[in-house]
């Protein structure tokens, strides 16, 4: 078995560098539970692992004129329980506290839990109808990637082999909700998740994720409540929009028939949660 080498930069250039040197051999590690998890799925086996856990100030949380900044290092139990998050957007802080267990979200990073690419993950489906963009670093330059175009499939994103998820930036909604739907309670991983977020001009985002390869909105489905009033009748026909069109996966967690009527029932939820004023 070969031993591998861990490398430990100070900054995310310096970070970059480093993979743009190893290649194909070194991948990142951050807090190391994806990491850990794709190892012992030998589904990579690196001999160099970059690790950013001696980067400064990569975990900061602060709010701005365009919205919430968080740094790519930031663990989510910290999140959960950040009053900035909690008074910016509380759905955002409840999907960062029902991820896994709570020895999970002392260790996972925000930036590790997204450039994962886990399509039974939390943050991604509620991050991506708060309309989130990331920032990444390369080697020589530095670019933002809206959310909605950084998860390309299973296990893959839009990041270059170079490059390091650093920060994550989300505009402020009026309203937002999550919910997740749990088949397998001892594994806290979700069968279906939703994200909604309604934002002061009055668009309505809607994002499910867990249930399907990458998160998905259905633009025709949305554009329903466009200067409509959310009544019972329209959240009913808006969720069942998405259940007949997205077609999700069928694994341990749940068929794809059974998806289908998760995601009818936790749309209509998270749907109804907005309308009546939760945050």
């Amino acid at each position: 078995m070969t031993k591998i080498k861990f490398l430990e930069p100070t900054t995310f250039t310096e970070a970059s560098a480093l993979l743009a040197e190893h290649g194909d051999e070194a991948k990142v590690i951050a807090g190391g539970v994806s990491v850990t998890l794709m190892l012992q799925q030998k589904l990579i086996a690196p001999s160099i692992l970059v690790n950013l856990g001696k980067i400064v100030n990569g975990d900061f949380v602060r709010v701005d004129s365009d919205g919430l900044h968080i740094g790519a290092l930031a663990k989510l139990h910290d999140l959960e329980r950040s009053q900035i998050v909690r008074e910016f957007c509380p759905a955002l802080a409840k999907a960062f506290s029902v991820v896994g267990n709570i020895r999970v979200r002392n260790q996972a990073t925000l930036g590790g839990n997204l450039s994962s690419a886990d399509y039974a993950a939390d943050p991604p489906s509620m991050l991506m109808a708060l309309d989130a963009r990331v920032q990444v670093q390369g080697p020589e330059a530095m670019r933002e990637i809206p959310l909605s175009e950084f998860f390309l499939g299973f296990y893959t994103t839009a990041l270059a082999p170079t490059e390091i998820l650093t920060e994550i930036i989300i505009p402020k909604p009026a309203r937002a909700a999550y919910f997740k739907y749990t088949s397998i309670s001892a594994e806290g991983r979700p069968c279906v998740a939703v994200g909604v977020a309604a934002n002061f001009d009055s668009d309505l985002r809607i994002v499910v994720g867990a249930a399907v390869e990458t998160p998905q909105r259905i633009e025709r489905a949305e554009a329903m409540a466009r200067g409509q009033t959310l009544t019972d009748e329209l959240v009913t026909a808006i969720a069942d929009e998405y259940s007949s069109r997205l077609d999700p996966l069928t694994d341990v967690r749940g068929s794809a028939w059974y998806r289908k009527e998760m995601i009818r029932v936790f749309v209509k939820r998270a749907l109804e949660e907005v309308r009546n004023g939760n945050r």
